[in-house]
């Protein structure tokens, strides 16, 4: 039986091939062919990453398959820049990243993207469709060795895009030069619809094609089908979640710390090893401290989602104790921001660490917070604002 039945779908399968063939070629839906959705246009507006004083990383996601670049310049938009990889220019593709070089440090420029679709895509003949193009934005490359930064800092939002909006409000007009999401925007990675909904637009409509944020990895960012695909959306310096560089005054040192239950808890169905990916992370930073920008410093700064302390003893929260606690302590870590735990708080230096750390809320009204940091020659101060307008936490660091 088991043999007839093959046989059948195989019959199958040979007679419609067989059709296929047999059908005109205007009726066959032929590789070489791209199938469009009805309009070409943004999925989002752009959005800035990585953002130095001479380059910066330009995301944005189109609707159909296109060839897409940006126009940008310091007083008109007058120079072109585009994806290339060994020889070919990115085309085709939906989600863009264009990188601009050789730019000027502390210089102010004005960009806007450009897509045109491609409604056929044939070996030897390439056939465009609709041109689009954004308003025009503006950002301003920061200045290397400035004694001044900035930031704004958000942490489990969980899927609650209007959060930006509140925290944004009661944040005021307050500078900064980048955001940086701490963790936990999503409630776990599903698709990129839920990225454009939840994450992209709300940023973009409020900053993020003026300024640059930073995605940082949260727990729940390791859970569901599409986390695999999230780095493809952010620009990490490394390639990876865990790195380090310097702004204004302060170094700072970004960590993923990884899912918060053992590897082996049933629900993680023996597919990660984030023991070992925390172990690799302290490995790095035992070099990074050694490194002379580190040690020369005015500030050292770490971000990371999961805080070593006040977060109970699950055993996320443990591991990067018993890692990276030493480090810390060791090598003169100025202050630790972190989210995770969703009850905000301010803890001074103590005999358990003798950093402080600073604790950011939760995703429910009346726990949602948004830090401002700042730093100067003088000093480092963070700002905690709950999102009915009231200050519930702030500390200072003299130089």
């Amino acid at each position: 039986m088991e043999k007839t039945n093959s046989r059948r779908k195989f019959l199958g399968q040979l007679t419609a091939a067989s059709a296929l063939v047999a059908m005109p070629r205007s009726a066959q839906v032929m590789p070489s062919e791209v199938q469009q959705n009805a309009e070409h246009q943004f999925l989002t507006p752009p959005y800035l990453q990585h953002l130095t004083p001479t380059q910066v990383d330009i995301f944005f996601i189109t609707s159909n398959d296109a060839y897409s670049w940006v126009e940008y310049g310091a007083e008109q938009t007058n120079q072109k820049a585009q994806g290339e990889e060994a020889g070919l220019v990115d085309a085709y593709v939906k989600l863009n990243r264009i990188r601009l070089n050789n730019l000027v440090p502390g210089r102010t420029y004005h960009y806007r993207v450009v897509s045109k679709e491609i409604v056929s895509f044939e070996p030897y003949k390439l056939v465009y469709g609709k041109e689009i193009s954004s308003e025009i934005f503006s950002f301003t490359t920061p200045i290397k060795d400035k004694d001044m930064v900035s930031c704004i800092i958000f942490n489990d939002i969980h899927d609650r895009p209007d959060s930006f909006k509140d925290l944004m409000h009661v944040h005021g007009d307050k500078p900064f030069d980048f955001a940086f999401l701490n963790g936990d925007m999503f409630n776990y990675q599903e698709n990129e619809q839920q990225i454009i909904d939840h994450l992209l637009l709300p940023v973009t409509a409020l900053f993020a094609s003026k300024k640059p944020f930073i995605m940082s990895r949260g727990n729940h960012e390791t859970r569901g089908k599409f986390r695999r695909a999230l780095k493809d959306y952010f620009s990490y310096p490394t390639d990876k979640y865990y790195y380090s560089f310097q702004q204004g005054p302060v170094y700072w040192v970004i960590l993923d710390t990884g899912e918060d239950k053992p590897d082996d808890t049933p629900v993680y169905a023996g597919i990660v090893d984030f023991d070992g990916y925390r172990q690799e992370q302290a490995n790095w930073l035992k070099e990074v401290v050694k490194s002379k920008e580190y040690k020369k410093a005015a500030y050292r700064v770490v971000l990371m989602h999961i805080p070593p302390f006040h977060s109970g003893d699950w055993h996320g929260t443990m591991h990067c104790r018993e890692l990276f606690n030493p480090i810390f302590a060791d090598n003169k870590v100025d202050i630790v921001i972190s989210g995770h735990t969703h009850r905000y708080g301010v803890h001074p230096p103590s005999a358990e660490h003798v950093y402080p750390i600073i604790i950011g809320g939760g995703p429910k009204p009346g726990t949602r917070t948004i830090i401002h940091f700042h730093a100067d020659k003088q000093r480092l101060a963070i700002e905690m604002t709950r999102d009915d307008g009231e200050k519930v936490g702030e500390y200072e660091v003299k130089r």
